[in-house]
């Protein structure tokens, strides 16, 4: 029962508490397409998980071209629309959060603080984390680094080993792992591509699970 011996379960954001990756990755391509960077929906897909200022990076050496003055400042806005207008929590996570009362919880996530708060509350998810929610953006290295995972675990008072993350990326998965925790990675997602699993696996996972359920199940909490 893996659950008891866990003392804090560590939840990255996108695509895992929230269906967001979709829309955060149209939102992206179609600014860098008006700025005259030809970046692909596949581009921004295979940097999922790290956080933005990475992933401009990676756009950058894709594209051979700088990115242009404008583009940080016009992201965010063009996510939050499209947050606002269609943003779902995943599938069943409502009902496993329903079952973790006396269970510590936090988020860990590559987003900026502000995505996370919003993507949290239009969910209706907020309230199952107050405060203990975290991003890479207040430590020195993103994913997938283990600094977010091991800040998260530091602010929430529990040794590394005694964590759980639940993650979707193969950097967070990487992250976790470097961190000394216990990674479950979770492909409920709409945005997750064929063969995802395995790369969870090799990135350090110690299961990949599909469901909410299936979540539940591995750690030893009962839910139908």
């Amino acid at each position: 029962m893996m659950l008891a011996h866990c003392d804090l379960l560590i939840f990255d954001c996108d695509g895992v508490l929230v269906d967001s990756e979709q829309l955060a990755f149209a939102a992206f391509v179609d600014v860098l397409n008006r700025a005259g960077v030809p970046a692909t929906t596949a581009m921004v897909a295979d940097c999922f998980g790290m956080k933005q200022a990475d992933v401009l990076q990676k756009i950058a050496q894709a594209t051979h071209m700088d990115i242009p003055e404008g583009v940080t400042e016009a992201l965010w806005p063009a996510t939050r629309r499209a947050f606002e207008r269609d943003l779902q929590p995943t599938q069943g996570v409502k009902a496993f959060l329903d079952r973790l009362e006396g269970v510590k919880r936090c988020v860990a996530s590559s987003s900026n603080p502000e995505r996370i708060r919003l993507s949290l509350e239009l969910t209706g998810l907020a309230g199952y984390f107050d405060e203990a929610v975290f991003s890479s953006h207040q430590v020195a290295r993103g994913k997938p680094a283990p600094d977010i995972f091991l800040f998260a675990a530091r602010k929430m008072e529990v040794a590394p080993d005694r964590c759980i993350v639940i993650e979707d990326s193969v950097f967070g998965a990487e992250g976790g792992t470097a961190a000394g925790m216990r990674v479950i990675g979770y492909v409920g997602g709409s945005h997750i591509p064929s063969g995802h699993s395995a790369g969870l696996l090799a990135a350090g996972a110690a299961s990949v699970e599909a469901t909410w359920s299936d979540v539940a199940q591995r750690i030893g909490l009962g839910m139908r």
